[in-house]
């Protein structure tokens, strides 16, 4: 049959007939997987075609293994920020603190989606423990602060427990606790300095700095950019200890109900509230994370996909060979009526087959890891009594899968593409007058 339709010198015959048109469309790819499954004359080009979807496979597979590795640290990296940031935060446009008062907390509350609000006042001071100091982000929180944020779930030493008015308590960040080198169970007390809003210029400490004293309650481990930072003690302490009136703080946080869209949510309160205030989701408060992390994504993806340009010169050596051993075949189909473009095509669908093997192989073992990641945890993290988790995340996204193939497919065609160009104009029309 195939050789009656290319002893058809005629394409018009062949497009009258819709069976005879899909065969001839089929014929090249019927040609490049005998090709790629025959056995050849030369033990080398088996060898090498091997070696092509080896090489795609692991590309491949690293592809999507790595991608969804990033995936899973990214989004353990949110989870945990998510415990501290609240779904929207309040701040003002222009200035420092306000008194948001029952009317605007009332507002916010009887917003369809709005869970609860909490207030704060934070701001910097110097933090002294023993001999030892840095400087800290104070925050003081409202009673309510467990109903917006879930830092209680991410103490890991002592407790979660602020106290009273009378005999208040601190949470501190791991890292300021080990730089600080603060003991839980000791009646020591850390020493928090701040200058007076209404202080004179004086060499008095007394005079130009507010000092007040707090112990420590518990230690919390969020992120690294958190544990060294952030240090929570009651609301009417911070008030207290920076200078406020009661009842001023500089933002409110609020936390919605699940499923409820944040975005869509701030951008309806900020339409209430008005240009005096500021409404942000948690993109916006950590607005260059995000995009840290998205670029670093999109980097490793970039040199992952350099590595796979690397192995599909394999596929270049392959086809080379292959055309070179195929001379005399190249010659029988042109004298039976092939013409150039049917003979690129033929080793065009080689150099598919072999991106294409190499692609669904490498996928199925990428998802196969990742599976055996997911239930199993093969993979530990060095020392992973100090981490919150034991094994490497993974998050398997559709879209990532999507991309990493059609990655493949492109690059595959242009590795093909440029040998098969290259063959045929220099060595067909000498092999046709031969």
């Amino acid at each position: 049959m195939i050789r009656w339709i290319i002893s058809k010198r005629s394409i018009g015959f062949l497009n009258h007939n819709p069976f005879n048109a899909a065969v001839a469309l089929n014929f090249p790819f019927y040609i490049a997987r005998r090709y790629l499954v025959a056995k050849k004359s030369h033990n080398a080009i088996n060898i090498i075609s091997f070696i092509s979807v080896l090489g795609v496979t692991v590309g491949t597979m690293a592809l999507i293994v790595i991608l969804s590795v990033f995936n899973g640290f990214d989004e353990l990296v949110r989870s945990l920020i998510n415990s501290f940031n609240p779904d929207l935060r309040i701040t003002l446009a222009e200035g420092k603190a306000f008194v948001p008062g029952d009317s605007l907390i009332g507002k916010i509350r009887h917003l369809p989606g709005v869970y609860d609000v909490s207030q704060a006042l934070e701001d910097k001071a110097l933090v002294r423990y023993d001999e030892q100091q840095t400087i800290a982000v104070i925050k003081g929180v409202s009673a309510n602060y467990t109903r917006v944020a879930g830092i209680d779930s991410m103490v890991v030493e002592g407790v979660f427990n602020l106290g009273d008015t009378s005999e208040p308590s601190a949470l501190i960040g791991r890292g300021i606790r080990i730089y600080l080198n603060v003991m839980l169970l000791s009646p020591r007390q850390i020493s928090i300095y701040v200058p007076r809003r209404q202080g004179e210029l004086s060499l008095d400490a007394n005079r130009a700095l507010n000092r007040k004293y707090i112990s420590v309650s518990g230690v919390f481990s969020i992120e690294q950019d958190y544990d060294i930072r952030y240090i929570l003690v009651p609301l009417k302490f911070s008030q207290e200890l920076f200078d406020y009136h009661q009842g001023e703080v500089n933002m409110l946080e609020v936390k919605l109900d699940p499923g409820v869209n944040a975005s869509r949510t701030g951008e309806t309160l900020q339409k209430i509230l008005g240009t005096k205030y500021r409404v942000e989701d948690r993109y916006r408060q950590n607005e260059i994370f995000y995009r840290t992390m998205k670029a670093e994504k999109w980097a490793i993806f970039l040199i992952l996909i350099f590595i796979l340009v690397v192995a599909s010169f394999n596929v270049i050596g392959t086809l080379t060979m292959l055309m070179l051993e195929k001379k005399k075949d190249m010659v029988t189909l042109s004298n039976l009526g092939a013409d150039t473009g049917l003979l690129k095509r033929i080793f065009l669908a080689e150099g598919w087959m072999i991106s294409a093997s190499g692609a669904v192989f490498g996928t199925g073992l990428g998802l196969l890891v990742c599976w055996l990641q997911q239930r199993f945890g093969l993979i530990g993290l060095q020392g992973s009594g100090s981490f919150i988790i034991d094994a490497y995340p993974v998050v398997v996204k559709t879209a990532d899968v999507l991309i990493t193939l059609a990655a493949v497919v492109v690059i595959g065609f242009l590795a093909a593409w440029y040998p098969i160009r290259l063959f045929t104009r220099k060595h067909v029309t000498v092999m046709r007058e031969e």
